[in-house]
């Protein structure tokens, strides 16, 4: 008989591809691990794991074994969750998932919105790419994202809580802090500084300034926009950053320059998602009214103004 103990403890090696990191993330000991492994290999009457020198690999039934395992555990964690939705609005225990591009210019407002109206709310936050949260969301590992839209996932739903314009970043004095607005085709390849693959940010840069190759970017592994837009700061380049950036205080640095671009201006889409199946509906639409509530509210005079230097 197949038991969740048996499922969570598989997906545990799966995840961390190692028996003693795995027993250390569900806090067993490797020995009670490998038993429950071996209970549920015999239960589906084959290997999923290769045990090897270099840690634990799946093998081809473990692979379509695990995408089940994790549907089903996503599904238990959805029944657990219809309790807490027949409860008050945001009350108990929440994780979200947010993006490194949101989440330093959002969540310190955010979180101290949620203390004073739903001082309830258990808010557990994680911060990853969208690839990541993606992933974690689909096996309930997270209730809901906070990322850039649209995730193109039939099983999310989806809702919008604001459309975050982008700002061309520039060195004071360089040829594009005066012009205005911003044009995308005077940036050169060999000028444009974006983060490392794996941000959304990035694709979304490279889908404005359409007409770069980006086999001619140069290669250097920033993780962080507050990192790229100090290299901006020291004459290394360009950038683009979304206002939520600008109005939380990134442009704090009188060598940086910020230009708005002509109407219709670029634009990232920025909601909460959620699994299609969640009872907790309600929750996560009162959490993206707040979150349009606080960015609406705080945004700058300035960074709203008409098409111009800032």
């Amino acid at each position: 008989m197949i038991t969740l103990r048996q499922l969570r403890y598989f997906l545990a090696i799966a995840e961390s591809g190692h028996f003693g990191r795995a027993a250390g993330l569900v806090g067993v000991t490797q020995p009670a691990l490998s038993m429950q492994l071996r209970e549920l290999e015999t239960a589906l009457g084959g290997v999923l794991v290769e045990r090897g020198s270099g840690g634990a690999k799946l093998t081809e039934l473990g692979h379509r074994a695990a995408a089940r395992a994790a549907g089903i555990l996503a599904a238990i964690r959805d029944l657990e969750e219809i309790g807490r939705a027949a409860a008050a609005t945001l009350s108990g225990p929440l994780s979200l998932g947010v993006i490194p591009t949101i989440a330093p210019y959002l969540l310190p407002r955010l979180l101290s919105a949620v203390a004073v109206q739903y001082p309830n709310l258990q808010l557990a936050v994680r911060e990853t790419t969208t690839e990541h949260l993606i992933d974690e969301l689909a096996d309930g590992s997270l209730d809901a994202i906070l990322a850039s839209l649209p995730l193109d996932r039939d099983d999310f739903e989806e809702v919008t809580a604001f459309e975050d314009p982008f700002l061309l970043a520039s060195p004071t004095g360089s040829k594009h802090a005066a012009q205005s607005p911003a044009l995308t085709e005077l940036i050169r390849a060999d000028e444009l500084l974006l983060l490392e693959d794996g941000h959304c940010l990035r694709d979304q840069a490279l889908s404005v300034c359409h007409r770069i190759d980006p086999s001619r970017l140069r290669r250097f592994g920033a993780t962080s926009l507050a990192t790229v837009v100090q290299l901006v700061a020291a004459g290394q380049g360009v950038t683009l950053v979304p206002q939520l950036a600008v109005d939380a205080g990134l442009r704090a640095n009188p060598q940086v320059a910020l230009v708005r671009f002509a109407e219709p201006e670029p634009c990232r889409r920025v909601g909460l998602a959620w699994r299609r199946n969640s009872p907790r509906g309600r929750d996560f639409t009162a959490l993206n009214n707040l979150v349009q509530s606080i960015v609406l509210a705080d945004r700058s005079p300035l960074a709203v103004a008409s098409s111009g230097p800032l």
